[in-house]
């Protein structure tokens, strides 16, 4: 209907017609619609005043979708304006060997060495970049997504590396992110003192219906819709139970709302 949808063929999306900017419902995670829920918030907060302390493990789990992405790269973003305090490093994905693991380490920290290094020189390098880091007054913070899917090897490698000695405490924290399966990982005997050394854990439950409202609210508004209520009550009663208040899923559910939306010129 040229009447309801007055743009080109290559410009037709809902976007335009719905008063938007942007697509507001992205299933790339992007700060800039971090809503400050409380769970989330709550998340956020403690987990900065723990890394701020003296522990070496930090855990946040959450079921698939519940924004536990989204949380890491806030903080992530936040450390950034504390460059004189913190280094940090991000691994997504650490489906790594001990070696592997020590290498993206590496690489993250931009690490000059030499090439062709073992895996024990390898470690060496990294030992002494934390000592370095730590005689700065600065120090390393890891963050491990889809921790869950570490081998047992390599997170116990990881956990070695928390034990370096220097003039200051822990002067490498390790923060993990993952799902429920992460919790049967740690009870693993292997992996005993990481679960000994945990100092701040935290479950990112799913949004209540209030919860869900609030986040599509969020998400529009972030997008560039200045409207009332494009969702109806009984729309995003809909949308939480079939989300079942996983943010992803709200994301998903919404997106193709819109879109049949669009297409039937509603």
């Amino acid at each position: 209907n040229s009447t309801l949808f007055p743009y080109p063929p290559l410009f037709r999306s809902y976007i335009h017609p719905f008063g938007l900017a942007q697509y507001p419902f992205s299933l790339t995670p992007n700060t800039r619609y971090f809503l400050k829920l409380p769970s989330h918030q709550q998340a956020f907060d403690l987990l900065l005043a723990a890394l701020d302390g003296e522990s070496s493990f930090a855990k946040i789990t959450g079921e698939v979708g519940t924004g536990k992405t989204m949380l890491c790269r806030k903080v992530l973003n936040s450390l950034e304006f504390h460059k004189n305090r913190f280094v940090t490093a991000y691994i997504p994905h650490p489906i790594l060997s001990e070696e592997g693991m020590v290498h993206a380490i590496v690489e993250e920290l931009s690490i000059e060495r030499e090439s062709n290094l073992s895996y024990y020189e390898l470690l060496k390098v990294v030992t002494e970049a934390i000592v370095n880091f730590s005689r700065e007054d600065k120090r390393v913070i890891l963050f491990i997504d889809e921790a869950q899917a570490m081998p047992e090897e390599t997170l116990a490698t990881v956990h070695l590396l928390t034990n370096i000695e220097t003039q200051n405490p822990n002067p490498l924290q390790v923060v993990l992110f993952g799902q429920p399966e992460l919790d049967e990982l740690l009870e693993r005997s292997m992996l005993g003192k990481i679960k000994r050394d945990l100092a701040f854990s935290f479950v990112l439950p799913a949004l209540d219906r209030d919860g869900v409202e609030a986040y599509v609210a969020h998400r529009l508004r972030k997008a560039g819709y200045s409207g009332r209520h494009m969702f109806t009550k009984k729309a995003v009663t809909l949308l939480y139970h079939g989300s079942q208040g996983i943010p992803r899923l709200s994301n998903v559910l919404s997106h193709k709302a819109l879109m049949v939306a669009f297409g039937k010129g509603q």
